[in-house]
């Protein structure tokens, strides 16, 4: 790190209102002692200076180990080390490490990884943004037995799904001392998991704006054989108790769900009420019947879910063989046609149809959309019945089998994109985002599920300033507004023959008004789409595939008094 911005953080350390003494918990077993010195040494050289390392080796058969644990506490008072007299496997090395522990927070720490020399500084600077904080997390990287970094997972801001997807929080990992305490530290029989099951347990009693993420690398975990920075198979044990704690987690909610692991990543299966709600799935066209048929036939073939209406909105149609379609449904309960012969407005349309539809859910559905999984419907709506969940997304195919829709990111190309658009299938995406439940800010309304009653909560779509063009994103920032949070699953899987009925904005008028939609947009959600809680300020906005922004959109320190 360049001296002006080490003297920097010196500075600011200096005015800090709050210095918190950080306690680095470490437990140890046989460690490799060249590894071992240089994780101790990353504390060491930390330059916030308020910190003590806690270590607790569990009965190392290696006397190396003992010795350089020994030398290091015998050199650096800030270090205090115990010797259990008996191996108890890390869960009971972690909780009597953190006998050890005096200062406010609790820092995770393992004893062959490395934490940047600036990390403990950032998360002070942290507490000091945020004095309501419980919980702070960061990016991280690896780091090989050479010592070559690679491989930065630059994360997004609490995302409570991602979550219950995959550990995204530790390393590094921070939690307040008295709330790791209150909830009885690392609970036993949950080895390779531990971790994951204490923040669980403590989320269960903070707010999720007191679960804060710095987007910043300062934890460099190792990569060796032994360790799952390699291969997750380096400890199947870990997923075992993974599933365990996330299901013993859901219990403990009162979230009727199931966890299971399925190699690279858990799925959480919430249980439908045992009487499915009623949804109406509302579908507007102008013609266009071939699609529209698709559509139709294969909501109503390989949809496994049976308790639903369709309301197909006519706007305007005039072609005798889809009129004639529209007239094969007069007899039948499940499928309305309503006409709507007014100017094409997607949100008005959609409004219309919501307040006709008889469903507790409405879904918005494409005329372009074709069926995948039969349990498409089933999956959303489960998910879009859990108590704080607004709008939720499906995974949508090009129809040559490339990703279409795997979540919308703010900002990038302007307004918003499509995460990892153009993805082949089989691509698990960024850190296996392409195919792990997640919160987004936004998700698209080409196929969105929500309750009706939230649909309303925030008066639907925006018909007055966005009838063709972002009504969706804006629809789901109102819905984030409100204290609701969107899903995306890649377990309800579709095509989307993306807009072909209503073609591309190719004529002046239709220029005109998308770019008083892009206008109001920036307008209304200026701010907001340069910082997507569900992105990461070191990653793009020139594209959807997650690469790196150059120059990163943080904070950079310099001589300059920043404030």
């Amino acid at each position: 790190m360049e001296e002006h911005a080490q003297a920097e953080m010196r500075r600011r350390i200096g005015g800090m209102k709050r210095t918190p003494l950080i306690s680095v918990v470490m437990p140890t077993y046989n460690a490799k002692s060249v590894w071992l010195r240089e994780a101790i040494e990353s504390v060491r050289r930390q330059i916030y200076p308020h910190w003590e390392l806690c270590i607790a080796d569990d009965a190392s058969p290696s006397a190396e180990t003992r010795e350089v644990l020994a030398e290091y506490a015998a050199r650096d008072s800030r270090i205090k080390v115990v010797f259990r007299p008996k191996n108890g496997h890390i869960v009971e090395a972690s909780n009597s490490a953190l006998e050890l522990v005096s200062g406010e927070w609790v820092a995770l720490m393992d004893h062959d990884d490395l934490i940047a020399e600036h990390a403990l500084f950032w998360i002070a600077d942290c507490i000091n943004r945020n004095p309501d904080a419980q919980l702070i997390y960061s990016d991280e990287d690896k780091i090989d037995e050479n010592g070559v970094r690679s491989g930065p997972y630059f994360k997004c801001d609490w995302n409570i799904d991602l979550f219950y997807s995959q550990n995204m929080f530790s390393h590094l990992g921070v939690l307040r001392t008295d709330l790791v305490r209150n909830v009885g530290g690392f609970q036993p029989g949950m080895q390779g998991s531990q971790d994951w099951d204490l923040v669980l347990r403590c989320t269960e009693r903070v707010l999720p704006s007191q679960i804060l993420h710095v987007p910043r690398v300062l934890y460099h975990w190792r990569i060796h054989d032994n360790s799952t920075a390699r291969s997750p198979d380096a400890k199947p044990y870990a997923a075992i108790a993974g599933e365990r704690a996330l299901n013993e987690h859901l219990e403990r909610q009162g979230l009727n769900g199931k966890a299971e692991y399925f190699g690279t990543g858990y799925r959480v299966r919430y249980a439908l009420p045992p009487n499915p709600p009623l949804v109406s799935l509302i579908i507007p066209t102008r013609n266009g019947l071939e699609l529209l048929r698709q559509c139709v036939d294969s909501i109503l073939v390989r949809t496994t879910y049976d308790n639903y209406e369709i309301i197909i909105v006519d706007n305007g149609s005039d072609d005798p063989a889809t009129l004639a379609y529209f007239k094969s449904f007069k007899d039948l309960e499940l499928v309305r046609v309503i006409r709507d012969d007014r100017e094409f407005n997607y949100s008005a349309l959609n409004n219309m149809a919501v307040a006709h539809a008889k469903g507790e859910v409405v879904g918005l559905i494409n005329n372009d959309i074709e069926v995948i999984s039969p349990e498409w419907l089933s999956e959303m709506v489960s998910l879009a019945m859990q108590p704080g969940v607004g709008a939720v997304g499906a995974k949508l195919w090009y129809p040559d089998k490339t990703i279409q829709h795997a979540g919308v990111i703010l900002g990038v190309g302007g307004v918003a994109s499509h995460a990892h658009k153009g993805n082949s299938e089989g691509d698990n995406g960024y850190f296996g985002r392409a195919h792990l439940i997640q919160s987004f800010s936004a998700v698209t309304a080409a196929c969105l599920v929500i309750k009706k009653d939230r649909y309303l909560a925030v008066n639907g779509l925006d018909e007055e300033n966005l009838k063709v063009a972002f009504n969706d994103v804006d629809f789901c920032l109102r819905l984030r507004e409100a204290g609701y949070r969107n899903v995306w699953t890649p377990y309800a899987e579709l095509f989307h023959h993306e807009s072909a009925t209503r073609g591309i904005d190719s004529t002046p008028e239709k220029q005109e008004r998308f770019s008083r939609e892009v206008n109001f947009m920036l307008a209304r959600w200026g701010s907001l789409l340069n910082a997507d809680p569900a992105y990461n300020p070191n990653l793009t906005l020139l594209a959807d595939d997650f690469s790196y922004a150059w120059p990163p959109r943080l904070e950079l320190l310099s001589t300059a008094h920043l404030q």
